[in-house]
């Protein structure tokens, strides 16, 4: 796994984007004012805001555009302050962790300046498969696929796709051993 999935046109100006970006944003702030013994509390929430949870914790603050389009698997647990810029599909496997401030971009600007100010942007899925670990302030870029198992260093800009097994980590992250 070398590349990445291919970006598509996204509208976020749509009417139902803007009312789907504020059920998000309502979600996610209910979320992140519950306390750290209130675990339970925070169940029904996950279960409203993402399109797929098993088992999660995910500690205060967390963002997301949309919600409905990050499925969650088993044992899933987010530190501190980790975004999921979710137009496109974040798909993650089951015990799963991700460091604090970890941020997965589904959706980038189009390089252009006159196609950037028309408001389109580019979409394309995040997959990160079971057990992988992702360090602290690492970032995923659109159309990133972490294969199973493998480890992404702290602060990591991994803007490939990356084998499972694999540890890698830089800017841009790179494989260093499997």
């Amino acid at each position: 796994m070398t590349g990445k999935a291919a970006l598509a046109p996204f509208n976020p100006a749509e009417p139902a984007h803007r009312a789907a970006r504020q059920r998000a944003k309502k979600l996610c702030l209910q979320l992140n004012t519950f306390r750290v013994d209130q675990r339970k509390a925070r169940e029904p929430i996950y279960r409203e805001l993402f399109g797929q949870v098993a088992t999660a914790f995910i500690e205060p603050d967390f963002f997301c555009d949309y919600g409905y389009n990050i499925f969650l698997g088993d044992n899933f647990f987010a530190n501190h302050h980790c975004v999921m810029l979710d137009a496109a599909p974040i798909t993650i496997g089951a015990n799963v962790l991700l460091g604090p401030a970890v941020h997965l971009y589904s959706t980038t600007h189009p390089l252009d300046a006159a196609e950037r100010a028309s408001g389109l942007q580019w979409c394309a899925p995040i997959t990160i498969g079971d057990d992988v670990w992702i360090g602290g302030h690492s970032i995923v870029m659109p159309g990133v696929t972490i294969g199973r198992g493998a480890v992404i260093g702290a602060g990591s800009v991994v803007t490939q796709s990356i084998p499972a097994g694999a540890v890698a980590h830089g800017n841009p992250c790179r494989v260093q051993r499997s």
